[in-house]
């Protein structure tokens, strides 16, 4: 679409959707170039408002007698991007999938907030480079006087545009989060950082004021709960208050955490005292029940008893009943166990169980998926090291989420061995049941039986 033609349908939706100034009604449409997906899904927060089906032209439109201000999602599957919307509003989007955030505009009334979260939400990706840069190479006070003079060019020029096109309070409140948490979380993360770079590896010395702006912090604005700096901040506010106020219990050797269990206890009990508003606690709890279960590979008895001090802590947690999933799917996977009775496709269409490929030998169970291909290049080249250095497994690969002709694809592209190569067509069953997390995990079992199911596949075998 050339820029007179876009001017044009701008102008055309517009005239049919005149939104009286003062009117509680919202309009919010736009148009996809190369959509990847039928629809657009409009969100706020984990609840779905609308979906709209992208007509022959690939455009869309929403169209609300009333909708309550403040920042919501549009998803065209797999991407998605905040808009901010509030009544009166009358709004357009354009955006190319092949480069989506970087194409995306808005136009109309309410564009002026929308276009400044996009750049700040941009600024940030590129930013983020600089700033790691920094982590190394700047002490603590220079390091702060860095990013307080970045954070301050940004706040000028929401200044500078508030002067200009007038943003309601609340828009210019969202607005304003968006830049400090993101630079508020720099120095959470700084100590931390900077550390991996120092020669003695410890925690540098801060100043009594290098965490002033701790003060000015909001744990009960529900407008900010799904805004990305302001959550990404929390993670790491938490994770530094944990840190530094656990190094008995925890056993921080050598500067690092020792003690998982206890450390992410503690950290859910500082979220519990400190976080007022409950659909951010929610989340924040299971960040951490998250980060705890796949990522720690604890004890059972230790597991155990995380999963009491949630349900004691946060019993009515909106996402309980997929942290019990988690807690009993690593549960059902601990050493000695059979490997969960999956049934899977092997390259005929047959289906088989993977107690059944996995009886009477040693199998080291890998897994992988189109939507990667860098991975699944450097897994396939791992598991040909693998065959000749520990040629008494048998390497059985599990494909997911990818159609069955780009599988077999695949395949025959990379000249794998079709016999040891089957695909799923329950994605969800598979991560439920084996934690498929992360991607380099691998399960190594004997005779069906688990040995290892939080192996890494660049690891020891």
């Amino acid at each position: 679409m050339n820029r007179n033609l876009l001017y044009c349908f701008i102008l055309l939706i517009a005239s049919c959707n005149t939104v009286e100034k003062g009117s509680p009604s919202v309009f919010f449409a736009g148009e996809i170039v190369n959509p990847t997906s039928k629809y657009v899904v409009l969100q706020k927060g984990e609840e779905v408002i609308d979906s709209a089906l992208l007509d022959t032209n690939n455009r869309f439109s929403f169209s609300f007698d009333s909708i309550p201000m403040g920042l919501y999602h549009f998803k065209h599957a797999p991407e998605y991007q905040y808009v901010y919307l509030e009544p009166g509003d009358s709004l357009m989007v354009r955006l190319n999938t092949v480069d989506f955030d970087e194409s995306l505009v808005f136009s109309g009334k309410g564009e002026d907030v929308n276009n400044f979260l996009l750049d700040v939400f941009l600024g940030n990706e590129k930013e983020e480079q600089i700033v790691r840069k920094n982590y190394n190479a700047l002490e603590s006070e220079d390091f702060k006087q860095k990013i307080n003079t970045l954070r301050e060019k940004r706040i000028n020029a929401l200044n500078t545009l508030n002067d200009e096109g007038g943003l309601s309070t609340n828009a210019y409140t969202i607005a304003e989060a968006s830049i400090n948490y993101a630079y508020y979380n720099y120095n959470e993360r700084y100590p931390f950082e900077h550390r991996k770079h120092a020669k003695d590896k410890k925690i540098a010395k801060l100043s009594d004021d290098f965490y002033d702006y701790r003060k000015n912090i909001s744990f009960n604005n529900k407008q900010l709960n799904y805004l990305r700096p302001y959550y990404d901040f929390m993670r790491s506010h938490f994770g530094n208050l944990s840190y530094m106020t656990c190094s008995h219990k925890c056993i921080i050797k050598n500067q690092k955490v020792k003690n998982n269990f206890h450390f992410n206890k503690h950290k859910l009990n500082l979220i519990d005292s400190l976080v007022v508003e409950k659909e951010l606690k929610d989340n924040l709890f299971r960040n951490v029940a998250f980060d705890y279960l796949l990522k720690s590979n604890d004890i059972e008895k230790n597991n155990e008893a995380f999963i009491e001090e949630f349900h004691r802590l946060s019993g009515s947690n909106r996402h309980i009943k997929e942290i019990d999933d988690l807690y009993l799917g690593i549960k059902n996977i601990q050493p000695n166990n059979k490997i969960p009775n999956i049934i899977v496709n092997n390259i005929s269409g047959d289906k088989i169980s993977l107690q059944e490929i996995a009886k009477n030998k040693k199998v080291v169970f890998y897994f992988w998926s189109e939507t990667d291909k860098r991975h699944y290049s450097n897994i396939f080249k791992r598991i040909e090291h693998l065959k000749t250095s520990k040629p008494n497994y048998t390497y059985i690969g599990i494909n997911f989420k990818t159609s069955l002709d780009s599988w077999k694809t695949i395949l025959n592209t990379n000249q794998l061995e079709a016999k040891n190569q089957y695909t799923t067509d329950d994605f969800e069953e598979l991560t439920k049941s084996l934690i498929v997390y992360p991607l380099n995990k691998c399960i190594i079992t004997k005779d069906a039986t688990i040995v290892n199911a939080f192996a890494s596949i660049y690891g020891k075998i």
